[in-house]
């Protein structure tokens, strides 16, 4: 109450967004964001001046490619943006072009990506950084605006990210959050490492309220040899192949508890990529004296690198798979493309498990899940979706899928092929905000359907409470979520019996 008096609502969230701890004091530590913004000076971290750099070590060019969010893609714009103030989206607006259009780095600190002695075979995944977040713990605070300062592996992420913008958390307010990598390829003296990453940006500064940026996630590869002394290749980006990769979410008070707005978005290109292979910042001729690095005509001197022969390797597809159940064990089934599960399940004669959701089900925040209703697909993916009795019975008797309502509205409308465009008007007859899980026939014929809503209401009532026989708790099952998700998947197995025998 003191502090409140003292500083106004305004001046206490922006304490409290400083005060990390919560202890109503700023440790130096907590202070420097501000300290930083009014010196314009950042100090060397620990860490980084611990890495004092190998005067013959080699540097890597990065560029950076960068299209805004096309705003036209949020829901919101669809009515000109009524009643959101300018200076919400003043962060989003302004961030046209790359902070850093490119970068210079020493191979060196690559190193974070190389795997540890006992992830050594292909496909096998290991955090870069761990996810500390589940369904238990919850999530971070919304009302921050300065990350916290990296710490090991996290360095060299920040410092990539940091080439878009200037204020990236690698550690997400969400689960899953972190960085997964596992090995692609294997040759003699290089690994091809594929990794995963869940990172957002803070848009906003004082006197606004935060922004989240929040992109699906990023990917990519990189190819180094394996003492980290010389990177071949790097690429990370963002996928742009859904029509919706980008969550959005701003305060609009001065409090943890202030309404927030949402909203999803495409964004075209957020791609980091190296220019070439890394080169020595110093070069020796045969008797180890310094050369000059550009030739008698004033040319760079060329390098030629040797052709990497890869005795081990896996697809590209395999490998993101990989990173994919690392991240999210619910896809220990296979989740297919809408039109490809309901071939799969004519070919198999099986049902069609279906998810329908306004925001992605497997990307690291999906719009729902910051939503404050209960029905969200972050909830069910790390509750229902992940245990062990449903991961057998979807596996064993559905063909499983999930999609976006818009995409199912564009096929909708797409006439070209008639099926297809049934299917998705079948399934959005049925939905209702934010997530609906839906059982259907190879035709498309839904026969059971429940709102996630609904669902979690029930599964949050005790036993005695519920009224519908669908919906009857078993004893099989501590957890009454699984319970009700399992009597959901074997009432519709149970529905399709005359459809299936036929």
């Amino acid at each position: 109450e003191l502090a409140l008096k003292s500083l106004g609502n305004e001046g206490l969230f922006l304490f409290s967004s400083l005060d990390t701890n919560n202890d109503l004091y700023l440790s130096p530590e907590e202070f420097k964001p501000i300290a930083e913004k009014l010196t314009g000076v950042a100090p060397v971290s620990e860490f980084e001046e611990e890495e004092t750099p190998d005067p013959s070590g080699e540097t890597l060019s990065i560029v950076a490619k960068f299209q805004p969010l096309v705003m036209e893609t949020m829901t919101k714009s669809k009515d000109g943006f009524l009643g959101i103030s300018h200076v919400a989206l003043s962060g989003l607006r302004n961030w046209t072009a790359a902070a850093a259009p490119m970068s210079v780095m020493l191979a060196r600190q690559f190193k974070a990506f190389l795997p540890p002695k006992n992830k050594l075979h292909l496909g096998d995944p290991w955090w870069i950084i761990p996810s500390e977040l589940n369904i238990f713990t919850g999530y971070l605070s919304n009302n921050r605006f300065y990350p916290p300062p990296p710490k090991g592996k996290e360095i060299i992420i920040h410092k990539l990210l940091s080439m878009f913008h200037p204020r990236p958390f690698v550690k997400t307010r969400f689960a899953p959050q972190g960085a997964v990598a596992c090995i692609q390829a294997i040759s003699t003296f290089y690994y091809t490492i594929a990794f995963r990453i869940h990172a957002e940006f803070q848009l906003n500064e004082p006197p606004d309220f935060p922004f989240w940026f929040s992109p699906g996630q990023f990917t990519g590869h990189i190819i180094l040899s394996k003492d980290s002394s010389h990177v071949r290749e790097f690429k990370l980006f963002v996928p742009n192949n859904r029509s919706l990769n980008v969550d959005m979410e701003w305060l609009y008070g001065a409090s943890e508890s202030s309404n927030m707005e949402v909203d999803i978005g495409y964004l075209p290109q957020m791609e980091l990529e190296s220019t070439g292979p890394s080169i020595p910042s110093v070069i020796h001729d045969e008797n180890g004296n310094v050369i000059d690095s550009r030739d008698p005509s004033g040319e760079p001197i060329q390098f030629v690198f040797e052709e990497i022969t890869w005795q081990q390797e896996i697809p590209w597809e395999e490998a993101a798979q990989k990173l994919e159940v690392a991240m999210y064990p619910f896809k220990k089934v296979s989740y297919l493309p809408f039109t490809q599960a309901f071939e799969r399940a004519k070919a198999e004669k099986k049902l069609v498990h279906s998810i329908l959701l306004w925001g992605a089900l497997d990307d690291h925040k999906p719009l729902s899940a910051s939503l404050p209703l209960p029905g969200s697909g972050r909830t069910l993916r790390e509750t229902v979706l992940e245990s062990s009795p449903i991961l057998t019975l979807l596996n064993e008797s559905f063909i499983s899928s999930w999609s976006l309502v818009k995409e199912l509205e564009e096929l909708q409308t797409n006439r070209e092929n008639e099926f297809y465009s049934k299917l998705a008007d079948l399934h959005l007859e049925k939905y209702n905000f934010p997530v609906e899980m839906i059982i259907c026939l190879p035709n498309g014929t839904v026969i059971h359907h429940i709102n996630a809503n609904y669902f979690l209401d029930i599964t949050s009532m005790k036993p005695e409470d519920v009224e519908s026989s669908i919906f009857s708790f078993s004893n099989n099952f501590e957890d009454p979520s699984t319970a009700t998700y399992l009597q959901f998947l074997k009432e519709g197995l149970q529905r399709a019996k005359p459809y299936l025998q036929t």
